[in-house]
């Protein structure tokens, strides 16, 4: 094998041709959208106003198990899935991760996922018009459905879930889009619908939006990822140490 060849392999595409599977993970994501428009069809037709049944009695519920500990977890939640944490820092601290640690494709994706959703959210909840429930123990903005702290969360933890592709990804975001929803209830700020909701948008738009950026991701995730400030060696210096370890 020539230094050509060692090149090729060391830095080339992948070995042979890839194919990712993107139809049926997108036309789910787009029946996910459109069960979100349904959801809000019926809110909106029968009293945005007038929540379901359960949604009643799960509220009730929460309120009176409301102690302390619970609250406190939930008001930080609240501050990190949404205001300054949320819109700001948060994302800002992704990016900034991903950036540094070679990942640059991942950062646009994430940047034009976290956009997408926020519009989304933003134009469903203008449209909707659904008043929160009265027991709310923080300050919100007006529209009730969606959630869109259980929007970035969802959000959040598909889009880093696709880029690492761990397990334990999928399980820490899950747990934390979960966490998310039920602290939406417990402070009172959504009815459970708004969070589920929440939910289908940002798994939904995470999905629709990877599409594009699939191939990229792929090939980005298959390089190394040493953080910027460490030297990666060049080609040459691959092949050439390659070479010193044949003798």
């Amino acid at each position: 094998m020539d230094d050509e060849d060692v090149s090729e392999l060391v830095d080339g595409p992948a070995p042979a041709p890839v194919k990712i599977a993107r139809l049926w993970w997108v036309v789910s994501a787009v029946a996910a959208l459109l069960l979100v428009v349904l959801l809000g069809a019926v809110i909106f037709y029968r009293q945005a106003d007038k929540p379901f049944g359960f949604e009643v009695e799960w509220m009730g519920e929460l309120v009176e198990a409301r102690v302390p500990v619970f609250t406190g977890l939930a008001l930080f939640l609240n501050w990190l899935g949404g205001g300054v944490g949320g819109i700001a820092l948060v994302p800002l601290v992704i990016i900034a991760g991903l950036l540094l640690w070679r990942r640059p494709w991942a950062a646009l994706y994430f940047v034009c996922a976290t956009i997408a959703s926020a519009l989304v959210v933003l134009v469903i909840k203008n449209l909707i018009g659904r008043p929160r429930p009265t027991d709310i123990l923080v300050t919100a903005d007006v529209g009730s459905f969606p959630s869109g702290h259980s929007a970035n969360a969802a959000l959040m933890a598909t889009t880093l879930g696709i880029i690492f592709w761990r397990t334990w990804v999928w399980i820490v975001g899950a747990a934390y889009t979960v966490l998310m929803m039920l602290s939406r209830t417990y402070l009172g700020a959504h009815w459970i619908s708004d969070t589920v909701g929440g939910l289908l948008v940002g798994v939904g738009l995470a999905v629709i939006i990877w599409a594009p950026f699939a191939f990229v991701l792929y090939r980005e995730r298959r390089k190394p990822h040493p953080p910027i400030w460490v030297k990666v060696a060049t080609p040459a210096a691959r092949i050439e140490q390659s070479g010193d370890s044949t003798h």
